[in-house]
């Protein structure tokens, strides 16, 4: 099995900055991508960056410039640095991770965090 710890959600206000963390543990031959989505009230689940193993990365177009997605693959973890935060960024933030536990499977298997409260208001 394979356990998706977040942290750093919260509060704060408009333009205010926050960082979410990710830790991936359990069985982990290998992290292939990892990412993180958001949802919003009434809204469907969205991806909001992504970032593979070689480095690649990827944002929703409404975050570009704001948001920035970093990864240590020793400690098997993801962050996503948020500035300029919006009302609209408000949204329970999930981590993603595409783990492959062992050597014996070529194929990844898809893990989920619990999910953390970004909340953005004045």
């Amino acid at each position: 099995q394979v356990q998706l710890v977040e942290s750093g959600g919260g509060l704060v206000q408009p333009g205010g900055s926050l960082r979410l963390s990710c830790a991936a543990s359990g069985n982990i031959f290998r992290i292939d991508a990892m990412g993180w989505y958001r949802q919003a009230p009434g809204k469907e689940r969205e991806l909001v960056s992504r970032i593979s193993s070689g480095g690649s990365i990827n944002y929703v177009d409404s975050v570009e410039g704001r948001f920035t997605i970093s990864r240590d693959n020793p400690k098997n973890t993801v962050y996503l640095q948020m500035n300029n935060l919006k009302p609209e960024d408000t949204a329970v933030y999930y981590c993603n991770a595409e783990v492959v536990p062992s050597p014996y499977f070529s194929v990844a298997s898809n893990y989920w965090g619990q999910g953390t409260q970004v909340t953005v208001s004045s």
